[in-house]
């Protein structure tokens, strides 16, 4: 029986995170795009969120995770914090969805996917990379190729199992000078 090889999921480089934001007008969707990279989320998850889930003045957000995925309170970092208020000036802090329609109803799976496209499109991003979980995919390679605290990663990315983390991880030549400089004095 032939092994399969397990590759690196489609994701987007830096460059292509950078374009991409940069052609995202919408305040809303801007915060919805931040949230689903920064914080690795499911287009479904992201259509969950609820406005009561933030916490401004703690600077957090609850996130609840599906497909068995942990769920918890996060942190947010400074691009989230700065995209969410904008969205929330225009939205208010009515209960209901944090990202809502126009009918007030939350945001779809569908729509996010055709924003997706739409966005790399403009970002000029190659159409195989065009869908939401490559989001999820660019966030945790980001934060491989940036931490070698792999546990971290994992809670951040909410996987209950670490092989699911362990996909993002690479041997590069910078993770090789890290271990290198941390057992400097092995002896």
């Amino acid at each position: 029986m032939k092994r399969k090889v397990k590759t690196i999921p489609e994701y987007l480089t830096e460059e292509e995170i950078d374009r991409l934001f940069a052609v995202i007008k919408s305040p809303r969707d801007t915060a919805m795009f931040r949230l689903a990279y920064h914080r690795g989320l499911r287009a479904s998850e992201l259509g969950m969120i609820q406005i009561g889930d933030y916490r401004e003045k703690a600077q957090r957000i609850m996130i609840r995770r599906l497909k068995g995925s942990n769920s918890g309170e996060f942190p947010l970092v400074r691009s989230e914090r700065l995209a969410i208020s904008a969205w929330l000036r225009i939205r208010g802090m009515a209960p209901g969805p944090l990202f809502t329609t126009r009918q007030h109803g939350r945001v779809s799976r569908s729509r996010l996917d055709q924003l997706m496209k739409d966005y790399c499109a403009k970002a000029h991003i190659a159409p195989e990379r065009a869908h939401m979980h490559a989001l999820k995919h660019s966030c945790g390679t980001y934060l491989s190729a940036h931490d070698t605290d792999i546990v971290a990663i994992q809670d951040h990315l909410g996987h209950s199992n670490i092989q699911n983390t362990m996909i993002y991880v690479q041997v590069t030549n910078k993770r090789r000078e890290q271990f290198a400089g941390r057992h400097s004095d092995w002896r």
